[in-house]
């Protein structure tokens, strides 16, 4: 097993070099990026220089109108130099002075010139300093990614760890119960339950419990929006906890659905393969307990197609599915953070997500496999070969 590891480790690094090789060749081929968007803002508020483009905007500034750039949407009466220093600082060119210059580096100066950075070249520059642990600085935030993705960890921590508990914990048993009580009354109403409640989308189904339990039209039992009350730093801690969990209660609930959803009938399905196994009826023969037959024998086989879907169980709803809940209880977690990067065309935090992410779920996806040696033993991954 520990060999097993090792490789599946070591395939981590190609794996992750061509998900971001790919997404970052697609992404220049999206139109509209950063400086397209700085510029666009800008064209818009006059008064903004200084507050994104820091030191270059001074100068820009006071040139705004005077030249007619050409070179981007938006950027018409902004000037040329400007809009170089704009790239520069972007990673997409270099400003590169004659030796012996000591004044501003800016293309304005004669001495000064621009180097455009190809696409090949700014791919390798971003995956060395991923090397070294640099994720760069949001475009638009002024903060590092490392310290946004920390600051808007919690949020998503709290919604994938509890969501992906909550729907096996209920799922599993439930589907058990299904599976050896199948045809009966339980198993048609339950089933009716599971497919209403996942064809409901989780937008839909997140919007219909603020309307009915948060103060929309009929009673007002939680929170609408963020993860703690403003005064949560003053509260003991066992306040703490309850304030916390009361704040979950609605976006848990409405992240778990489809999931729960989903496991509950695999799981049936899978135990109602196995219960009709020779095996199954040999160890009934025997005398065994129906409990026994269950959790001794038929648990171990049943439960591994439900562990191989643990890795995009827990990614989908860590991130795919908070994205939309997050945005609806006003949660600033990663999700958000991930979309609105995506919008405003933010790179370093895009790509630093993505490598996140990335990252995340091959990790899970090793140990969901460590998780089919626990259940059952007998599977040898070393031997497979």
């Amino acid at each position: 097993m520990g060999a097993y590891i090792l490789r599946r480790l070591l395939l981590i690094i190609p794996t992750l070099f061509g998900i971001m090789l790919i997404n970052f060749a697609l992404t220049q081929f999206v139109p509209g990026g950063p400086v397209e968007q700085v510029l666009a803002r800008l064209e818009g508020q006059g008064d903004a220089f200084k507050s994104v483009a820091g030191g270059a905007g001074d100068a820009g500034a006071e040139q705004a109108g005077a030249q007619d750039s050409g070179g981007y949407i938006g950027a018409r009466g902004l000037p040329p130099e400007f809009i170089d220093q704009l790239e520069a600082e972007f990673g997409f060119a270099r400003i590169v002075c004659d030796a012996g210059y000591t004044g501003p580096v800016t293309t304005a100066a004669p001495e000064c010139r621009k180097e455009t950075i190809g696409m090949i070249e700014r791919f390798w520059i971003m995956m060395g300093n991923y090397l070294r642990f640099d994720f760069g600085t949001s475009y638009f935030r002024s903060i590092s990614v490392v310290d946004l993705v920390l600051e808007k960890m919690p949020v998503s921590i709290s919604l994938g760890l509890w969501s992906t508990l909550i729907a096996y914990l209920i799922s599993i048993p439930l589907g058990i119960r299904k599976a050896v009580r199948d045809g009966t009354a339980f198993d048609t109403w339950t089933s009716g339950a599971i497919i209403v409640g996942y064809a409901i989308p989780g937008f839909l189904f997140a919007v219909m419990l603020m309307v009915l339990f948060a103060g929309g039209s009929y009673f007002q039992w939680f929170p609408l929006r963020g993860l703690v009350s403003e005064n949560w730093n003053e509260l003991p801690w066992w306040q703490k906890i309850t304030d916390y969990l009361w704040h979950m209660v609605l976006p848990i609930t409405a992240s778990t659905i489809s999931s729960f959803a989903t496991m509950t009938l695999l799981t049936k399905n899978s135990f109602l393969d196995e219960i009709r196994k020779q095996y199954v009826m040999t160890a009934r023969a025997k005398g065994l307990s129906e409990g026994r037959v269950l959790y001794g024998h038929v648990f171990r086989n049943a439960m591994l197609i439900v562990i191989a879907g643990f890795p995009a169980v827990f990614v989908s709803v860590f991130f795919g599915g908070s994205m939309i809940i997050e945005t609806i209880f006003s949660l600033d977690g990663l999700g958000r953070l991930g979309f609105e990067a995506a919008v405003a065309r933010d790179y370093p935090v895009l790509f630093g997500t993505l490598f996140f992410f990335s990252l995340l779920g091959l990790v899970v996806g090793i140990l969901s496999d460590m998780m089919y040696v626990f259940v059952d033993p007998r599977i040898d991954f070393e031997g497979r070969g």
